[in-house]
C-alpha cells in the first residue's frame, strides 16, 4: 500500500536502501574498492540471501513490473470477486519503488512500518484480509518472497473495501476510483469520499496515476 504518512524521495533514498542490500546480500560491510573484483567474480550465491530455503533464484528488478503478473491478477481478482483491471491499475500505482525480498527488508529496517510485496500492503491491512481467507496461514513477512501472494492479498483487499460502500452515495467517484482511494487512504477516508468529501493532493495524486494507468493495465491484461 502506499506509503501514506510521508511521500520519501525514492530516487534519493534507494541509493542509501542498495546499500544497504549490498550489506544484507554479503553478511558483511561492502569491501573497499580494490576487493570488489575477487567478490564479484566468485559467481556463488550468498549464504544471507532473503529467498526461502527451495525458491527460484532472485528476480531482477524488472521481474517485478505489474505485465509480469497479469496471470495472477486474472486469477485472483476473479477468486476475491473484484476488477481485475483495477488489480493491474494498483500494481502500477504501487510500482514507484523497488521491489525485491533483500531491498524491502533493508529499507524495512530504516522504516520499520514500511509495507510489504509488490502491492505495498501494510501489516495491519494484511492480517485483516486474510482472516478466513485461503491464505490465512501465511505471515505477511512472506510478501516480498511471493509475488502471487502479494497480489492475492491485494485483490481481497480490495475486496474487503469494496463490500464497505453503501449501496448509493453521493460523491463524483465510482466504484473502482473509491475501492482504490481506499486502497491508498483507508476505509474511513474511502466512506467520506464517497460521502463527498475533496481528497488531499496525495490522494488527487493517486487517482490521476489511477487513470493513467487505466489504459496500460486493460493492455497487460489482454497481452
Amino acid at each position: 500500500m502506499a506509503e501514506r504518512a510521508a511521500k520519501w524521495p525514492w530516487a534519493v533514498l534507494a541509493l542509501a536502501v542498495l546499500a544497504i542490500w549490498g550489506y544484507e546480500r554479503s553478511g558483511d560491510p561492502a569491501p573497499p574498492p580494490a576487493a570488489a573484483p575477487a567478490a564479484s567474480s566468485a559467481g556463488a550465491q550468498p549464504s544471507g540471501s532473503a529467498s526461502p530455503p527451495g525458491s527460484a533464484s532472485p528476480r531482477a528488478a524488472a521481474d517485478y513490473d505489474p505485465p509480469r503478473f497479469a496471470a495472477e491478477v486474472k486469477k485472483y481478482a476473479a477468486e476475491a470477486g473484484v476488477d481485475p483491471q483495477l488489480v493491474m491499475a494498483v500494481l502500477f500505482n504501487e510500482a514507484y519503488k523497488p521491489h525485491g525480498p533483500e531491498v524491502e527488508r533493508a529499507w524495512q529496517k530504516m522504516k520499520p512500518d514500511a509495507s510489504f510485496g509488490i502491492a505495498n500492503m501494510h501489516r495491519a491491512a494484511y492480517e485483516e484480509c486474510s482472516k478466513g481467507r485461503p491464505f490465512a496461514d501465511r505471515p505477511w513477512e512472506d510478501l516480498p518472497d511471493d509475488p502471487a501472494l502479494a497480489v492475492r492479498a491485494e485483490a481481497w483487499h480490495l475486496h474487503d473495501l469494496g463490500a464497505q460502500l453503501p449501496a448509493k452515495w453521493s460523491g463524483p467517484y465510482n466504484r473502482n476510483e473509491l475501492m482504490a482511494l481506499g486502497y491508498n487512504t483507508g476505509a474511513g477516508n474511502m466512506l467520506a469520499f464517497a460521502r463527498g468529501a475533496n481528497p488531499g493532493p496525495e490522494a488527487r495524486s493517486y487517482l490521476d496515476r489511477l487513470h493513467d494507468n487505466w489504459s496500460k493495465s486493460a493492455e497487460a491484461l489482454a497481452s
